[in-house]
């Protein structure tokens, strides 16, 4: 072996272990934007991504610009007109109008997000040209709008997959 394969060699074995991979970066980033979210009850977060991984936008779960979230009903039952459905905007769709880019660059882009898309997210990541969803919980899985979510996006080939979780990874932020 030559001198600088060697050094290479060495150099490289040196390098860091415990480093977050491309999905940990921006799962964690997803987690870090729902602390945003006032929902008492589901806090959700969602970061658009380029194919060469550079972060296009965030977004979380929430009540649209110049509403007063003191004034907003974060119930879940009750008078529809009394609780949080609707009213909130969900956390893919604020990242997606969050996006301040050009739409090309959304083109080929993946989403992460803490809960699978409802239809409704599912459409506009459709239309967004996202074309890949990565999610950590599918919780809704038996409901209406998550089995509707599942056909659209097979039906307009947007891919989606369930994060796989290294349970003994864990992720402390110190301010």
């Amino acid at each position: 072996m030559k001198g600088s394969e060697k050094n290479m060699k060495e150099n490289n074995s040196q390098a860091r272990k415990n480093y977050l991979n491309w999905d940990e970066y921006f799962m964690a980033i997803s987690k870090l934007s729902a602390m945003r979210s006032k929902d008492p009850h589901t806090q959700v977060g969602a970061c658009i991504v380029s194919k060469d991984n550079r972060i296009l936008s965030i977004g979380y779960n929430g009540t649209p610009n110049g509403f007063n979230d003191n004034d907003f009903p974060w119930g879940r039952e009750g008078n529809p007109l009394d609780t949080k459905y609707l009213y909130v905007v969900h956390a893919e769709r604020n990242a997606i109008l969050n996006y301040r880019g050009s739409r090309k660059d959304l083109e080929e882009a993946k989403i992460y997000v803490d809960l699978f898309p409802c239809n409704e997210c599912a459409k506009e990541i459709i239309q967004a040209g996202i074309k890949e969803v990565i999610y950590l919980s599918d919780k809704y899985a038996d409901t209406d709008g998550v089995i509707a979510s599942k056909r659209l996006l097979d039906a307009c080939h947007v891919k989606y997959r369930k994060m796989k979780v290294d349970s003994s990874k864990e992720i402390v932020i110190k301010m």
